[in-house]
């Protein structure tokens, strides 16, 4: 699989249009909030602390 932003890669067409994608990563938070997200992704939930520090940086 090969992904593009541009229309065609190397004088060959994209196959098939998906759409917009987006991705979000935390970096350096906070070595509490690291470990209590820790715990969240073995017990399942979301990380609050993580989701505030992504609004804050949008």
């Amino acid at each position: 699989m090969i992904l593009s932003t541009t229309p065609s890669l190397e004088n060959k067409p994209a196959k098939e249009y998906l759409g917009i994608v987006t991705g979000e990563t935390i970096i350096g938070a906070n070595i509490f909030k690291d470990f209590f997200a820790g715990i969240r992704d073995i017990v399942g939930g979301r990380s609050g602390s993580y989701e505030k520090v992504l609004r804050e940086a949008k």
